[in-house]
C-alpha cells in the first residue's frame, strides 16, 4: 500500500468519513493518519474479578457472562440491564440508549471482555455503556495492554467517530500498510543511538505492548523528527555558506579606527569583543553572513551594531537598522545621531510620519550614496527605498518581522547578484532549545556580561496591602534626587479599563505625593505622539520625578536617573515584558530597584513568575520559565509558531533529546556535507523528500 494514497483507501473510511477527518484534524494521507499519535493512554494491563472491585468511580476490566437481560420502564422511555456474573460474583450492566439494538446484539452464556467506569448504588456495583466484546474476538486482535486515545472534537464525537471507531480505523490502516513503512536509518545509526526500527515504533505508539516499549517508541519517534529539523537547517546553514557570496569587509579603516579610539563612550566588555570578531570572521570570508545577536537589556548590542556598520563604511558599503516600531526605531536613530556627533557620517531616520520633502532628500542620498547608515521601520522596506550599495543589515526583535518581509530587504542592493550582510538583533534572550529549533540555520553570539559599574537591579515583591510603604520609600528615593516609573497594565483586550486603571491610579498618586514640592508625568498609548514625547522630555530633563506610564514605555527610554520601576498589577504581565520593564532602570551608576506589586490571589503561573523575577535577572533563565510556562508558539510571536509544526516532539520538555539529534546531524554532516556517502542514503531520500513537503524548508530565517 503507498502511503501517500488518499486515506478512503483504509476499510472503514468512507469519503463523508474522510471529508470530516481532514476538517477537524487535517488528515488527508494514510501516512497523516499513522502519525497521528494518541495523546494518552488507558492501561489496561489488569483484569478484575468482581469480588475485587473497590467503592470507587475507578476504570476497570472484568471477563465473564451475561446471565439474564431485562428491560426496565422509567419515566421517559426505557432502560436496559443485564446481570453479568464471574466465578466470584454479579453486577449490573446499564443502557439508556439504543436499548433495542443492544439488546437484540447480546449474547446470554457467552464469554465477554467488558471495560468502563463503576457507579455504585446500595453497596452494588453497576457500569453504565461498557466497551464489550466477545472473548474469541479480543483474542484474534492486535492485543494492547495500554488503549491509545486519539484527538479528537466535538463535531467529530457527534458524528459518531469515537476513540473506539478511530483505533479500529488505525488497527485497519496498519494490518494494510506495515510492509510500506519505510526505515529512515540505517542499522547501525539505530544501534549506535538505541534506537527502536521504525516499523516496531509505529505499531507501540499505537498499541503499545508495555510502558517499556511505549517510552522506546516515543523517544525514536521524537529523536527522529526533530533529526531531521536539524539536518534541514544544518544543510541549509551549509548551502548559504558555500553558495550565497558576501562583500569582503578586509579593511578596518578610518572611520571605525577614529570612533573606537576617541569617541567611544565606555570600554567594550570582554563579551562585545568576541562577539565583534566573530562578526569580523563572518564578514572577511566571501559568504554572507547571516548572525543571530543576542544579549540582555542593557548588554550593549547597539554599539556592537554600530562597530560593524562603521567596519561596513570603511569598505565602501553602506547599512541599515530596522526596528519593529517607530519609539525603538527613533531611540536607535538619537542613540547613534550622538555617538556619532563629531564624524562625518550621514544618517538618516525613515518611519511611517516622515515627511514627504525629507523622503526624496533620503531616497536621493541612499541612491548617490552620500547617506552611510539609514536608520527606520518597515518603511524602509517600501520599492522606492533603493541603495546605492547596501553592505549591512540589522534587523532588531527579528520575530516581529515576517520572512517577506526579511526577504525584501535582500534585494534593496544586489550588485551583481549579491546580497548584503545580516545581523538580527534580539534583547529578548531566547533559550538554546529554541535557537537551535527556530534559528538553527543562523550562527548565534550572545553578550552575556553587562558594562562594567552596572548594579544588577534589586528586585522586591510587595502586596498591594504594603502600598504605603512602597510610598515611603520612593520619597526617599526622590529626596535623593532619583526619579520612578510607576507603570500600570496595558491589555489590548480593554483599553478602557486600562485607562481607567491609570488615570486611578495617577489620581492617587498625586494625592500621596502633592506639587509643587513633586511634579508628575504622564504617558499612554491614547495620546497624541508630540503630547508623548513633551512629556517624556520633561522627565529626562529632571523636570518631573515621577512617570506614569502605561507599557508605551517597554521600549524607548533611556534615563539614567531613574531608579525606582515599580510595576502595578505586576501578576497582568508576562515574564518577558516584566523584564524589560526592570530593564528601563538600572541604567546609572546608582543602587536601582523594581517593586512588583500585586494582589494577594495569584494563580500558580503567576507566582511563578514573580518567583523567577525576584531570583534572578538573568534574561536566559527568565526566557526558559517563559518558554515552559508559554510554550514555544507564543513566545515566539505569531510569525514563528506555526514553523515547527512537531506531531510529537516538544522542544522544551524534550530539549536533550533535541540536543543529541542535533550533535548528531552535526557529526554526519562534518563526516560527509553532501550525504553522497552510501550509509547516508536512507537520510538524503528522507531529507530529499522533506525538503519537497516541508515548509520549514523556506520559512525559516
Amino acid at each position: 500500500m503507498n502511503l501517500n494514497q488518499p486515506i478512503t483507501y483504509i476499510k472503514g473510511v468512507s469519503v463523508a468519513r474522510a471529508e470530516l477527518l481532514y476538517s477537524e484534524l487535517g488528515i488527508r494521507t494514510c501516512n497523516d493518519f499513522l502519525h497521528l499519535f494518541p495523546n494518552r493512554y488507558i492501561d489496561k494491563t489488569q483484569f478484575y474479578t468482581i469480588n475485587q472491585l473497590q467503592q470507587n468511580s475507578s476504570e476497570v476490566q472484568i471477563v465473564g457472562k451475561i446471565t439474564g437481560i431485562k428491560t426496565v420502564q422509567q419515566k421517559r422511555g426505557s432502560r436496559l440491564v443485564a446481570t453479568f456474573a464471574d466465578a466470584t460474583g454479579t453486577m449490573e450492566l446499564v443502557w439508556f440508549k439504543g436499548v433495542k439494538w443492544i439488546k437484540d446484539s447480546l449474547k446470554v452464556n457467552t464469554p465477554y471482555v467488558i471495560y468502563g467506569k463503576l457507579n455504585w448504588f446500595k453497596g452494588t456495583a453497576n457500569m453504565p455503556h461498557p466497551e464489550m466484546e466477545l472473548v474469541s474476538e479480543y483474542k484474534s486482535k492486535i492485543q494492547m495492554a495500554m488503549q491509545p486515545v486519539y484527538p479528537s472534537t466535538e463535531k467529530l464525537s457527534n458524528k459518531s467517530v469515537s476513540n473506539k471507531v478511530m483505533r479500529t480505523m488505525i488497527q485497519n490502516l496498519l494490518q494494510q500498510s506495515f510492509d510500506s513503512i519505510e526505515e529512515t536509518f540505517t542499522t547501525d545509526f539505530r544501534t549506535e543511538n538505541q534506537l527502536l526500527h521504525k516499523k516496531e515504533s509505529i505499531l507501540n505508539i499505537h498499541f503499545p505492548k508495555s510502558q517499556e516499549l511505549l517510552a522506546k517508541a516515543q523517544y525514536r519517534l521524537k529523536f527522529e523528527e526533530l533529526f531531521y529539523i536539524q539536518l534541514q537547517l544544518l544543510v541549509k546553514k551549509l548551502i548559504n555558506k558555500s553558495r550565497i557570496k558576501g562583500y569582503v569587509f578586509e579593511n578596518v579603516g578610518e572611520q571605525f579606527n577614529t570612533f573606537y579610539n576617541n569617541h567611544l563612550p565606555f570600554d567594550l566588555t570582554n563579551a562585545q569583543k568576541r562577539v565583534l570578531k566573530e562578526i569580523r570572521k563572518d564578514t572577511g570570508t566571501g559568504a554572507q553572513m547571516n548572525r543571530l545577536l543576542q544579549g540582555d537589556v542593557g548588554s550593549g548590542k547597539t554599539i556592537v551594531g554600530l562597530l560593524v556598520m562603521l567596519l561596513a563604511i570603511d569598505n565602501g558599503y553602506q547599512a541599515t537598522i530596522m526596528a519593529p516600531t517607530e519609539i525603538l526605531a527613533n531611540q536607535h536613530y538619537n542613540g547613534i545621531k550622538e555617538l556619532l556627533a563629531n564624524t562625518t557620517i550621514n544618517v538618516e531616520l525613515l518611519t511611517g510620519s516622515t515627511k514627504t520633502k525629507k523622503r526624496r532628500e533620503i531616497h536621493e542620498g541612499l541612491e548617490n550614496g552620500s547617506l552611510h547608515i539609514l536608520i527606520g521601520t518597515h518603511a524602509i522596506l517600501e520599492d522606492k527605498v533603493q541603495f546605492k550599495k547596501l553592505g549591512l543589515a540589522i534587523i532588531d526583535e527579528q520575530h516581529r518581522f515576517g520572512v517577506a518581509q526579511r526577504s525584501k530587504l535582500w534585494k534593496k542592493s544586489e550588485i551583481e547578484g549579491v546580497p548584503p550582510h545580516v545581523l538580527v538583533m534580539t534583547a529578548t534572550p531566547i533559550p538554546r532549545t529554541l535557537a537551535m529549533s527556530v534559528y538553527g540555520d543562523l550562527d548565534v553570539s550572545v553578550i552575556d556580561e553587562l558594562p562594567p559599574g552596572r548594579k544588577a537591579v534589586k528586585t522586591v515583591h510587595r502586596y498591594d496591602s504594603h502600598r504605603l510603604g512602597v510610598f515611603r520609600f520612593l520619597k526617599d528615593e526622590i529626596e535623593k534626587g532619583r526619579q520612578v516609573y510607576v507603570v500600570y497594565p496595558l491589555i489590548q483586550e480593554s483599553q478602557a479599563m486600562d485607562y481607567k486603571d491609570l488615570m486611578d491610579g495617577y489620581e492617587s498618586i498625586v494625592r500621596e505625593f502633592p506639587s509643587p514640592k513633586y511634579q508628575i508625568s504622564i504617558v499612554h498609548g491614547q495620546m497624541k505622539p508630540a503630547d508623548k514625547d513633551y512629556e517624556m522630555e520633561r522627565f529626562l530633563r529632571k523636570e518631573t520625578q515621577i512617570m506614569v506610564a502605561t507599557t508605551v514605555i517597554e521600549v524607548g527610554v533611556n534615563v539614567p536617573n531613574a531608579s525606582v520601576m515599580v510595576i502595578e498589577s505586576s501578576e497582568r504581565f508576562g515574564l518577558s515584558q516584566l523584564h524589560q520593564l526592570r530593564g528601563r532602570v538600572g541604567r546609572g551608576a546608582e543602587q536601582s530597584y523594581c517593586i512588583l506589586l500585586t494582589g494577594v490571589k495569584l494563580s500558580s503561573d503567576a507566582k511563578t513568575r514573580i518567583k523567577t523575577m525576584v531570583e534572578t535577572s538573568d534574561g536566559f533563565k527568565i526566557a526558559e520559565v517563559d518558554l515552559k510556562l508559554r510554550g514555544p508558539g507564543n513566545i515566539m510571536g505569531t510569525q514563528q509558531s506555526g514553523v515547527l509544526n512537531l506531531k510529537i516532539a516538544d522542544v522544551v520538555k524534550d530539549s536533550p533529546i533535541l540536543y543529541n539529534a542535533r550533535q548528531c546531524a552535526i557529526k554526519i554532516l562534518n563526516d560527509d556535507p553532501g550525504l553522497k556517502k552510501e550509509e547516508n542514503a536512507l537520510m538524503l531520500k528522507r531529507l530529499t523528500s522533506l525538503q519537497r513537503t516541508s515548509g520549514i524548508w523556506s520559512n525559516i530565517s
